[in-house]
């Protein structure tokens, strides 16, 4: 998937199969093949007034074909911290 921030907020997106930006991870286009992902990436760059910074990021898809973030660095920027952190003394 290609995912970025959105530039009016902030807000964590995901390029679309439309050629849009969405805030659920859910609508994000999955691509399988380094051309795909490249192709993907490229249109989404084009496309710098919505989000900023594009880049490529895995994804897990369950066996009930939910999707995941594929990393803990995407599952902290789509989920937030889910963990509790130490408290400094």
């Amino acid at each position: 998937m290609v995912t970025a921030n959105r530039t009016r907020d902030g807000a964590v997106v995901y390029r679309t199969a439309t050629q849009d930006w969405s805030t659920r991870i859910i609508d994000a286009a999955i691509v399988r093949t380094v051309e795909d992902a490249r192709a993907l990436l490229a249109e989404s760059a084009a496309d710098g007034v919505v989000a900023i910074g594009p880049y490529i990021a895995p994804v897990e898809i369950t066996v009930d074909g939910t999707i995941k973030p594929g990393n803990l660095r995407e599952r902290i920027r789509a989920e937030g911290v889910t963990f509790p952190l130490r408290q400094s003394a």
